[in-house]
C-alpha cells in the first residue's frame, strides 16, 4: 500500500473513531439529562392552582382556550400560561427530598405552591449557587431556573392623567 493511501486510511479510521466517541458521549449525556419538572405538556394543562405564601390559593381553569378564575372572572392568559410552563422547566439537578432540611431550603413552609392538573410543585428558596430555586415534586427536590418561580400577577396600571 502506498504511503498516501495508508495516510488516508488512518485518517478515515481516526475520523470514524472520533465520530463514534462523539455519538457515544451524546447518548450518555442524553441518558443522564435530568429532564423536566413534570411529565406534562403545558399546552394540555387545564387546571392551575397557585398559593403564594400564606395568601389564599387562586384557582384557574381553562375553557374555550382561555383561562378563568374560579370566581368567573377572566384571567390573564399569558400569566396563567407562564405558570403552566413550570411543568416543562428544565431541571438542573435532582436530589432526594431526604437529602435536605426542608426549612433550610425554603420548603417548610414553601414560598409558593403551584398545582398543575393535580400535580403539586412546592417552590422554596433561591440557591446559593446561582439564579436557581429549589422545587419539590413528590419525593424529589429539583434545582430549576429562578424564572419559573411563581410571582403574583401584575396589576393593570390605571392611567392617571396629570392636569
Amino acid at each position: 500500500m502506498k504511503r498516501a493511501a495508508r495516510s488516508r486510511l488512518l485518517m478515515l479510521l481516526g475520523a470514524t473513531a472520533l465520530a463514534l466517541l462523539a455519538l457515544w458521549q451524546w447518548q450518555r449525556d442524553e441518558h443522564d439529562r435530568p429532564g423536566n419538572l413534570l411529565a406534562l405538556d403545558p399546552a394540555t394543562i387545564t387546571q392551575v392552582t397557585l398559593q403564594l405564601g400564606n395568601a389564599p390559593a387562586t384557582h384557574y381553569a381553562k375553557h374555550d382556550a382561555h383561562w378563568w378564575r374560579d370566581d368567573g372572572q377572566r384571567a390573564d392568559d399569558r400569566y396563567v400560561a407562564a405558570l403552566a410552563d413550570a411543568a416543562d422547566a428544565p431541571v438542573l439537578e435532582w436530589h432526594a427530598a431526604a437529602d435536605f432540611d426542608a426549612a433550610r431550603i425554603g420548603l417548610a413552609p414553601p414560598q409558593a405552591i403551584l398545582t398543575l392538573d393535580d400535580q403539586r410543585l412546592a417552590f422554596g428558596a433561591t440557591s446559593a449557587t446561582g439564579p436557581q430555586c429549589y422545587v419539590q415534586a413528590g419525593a424529589r427536590v429539583a434545582l430549576v431556573s429562578l424564572r419559573f418561580m411563581p410571582q403574583a400577577p401584575q396589576q393593570k396600571q390605571q392611567d392617571i392623567g396629570m392636569h
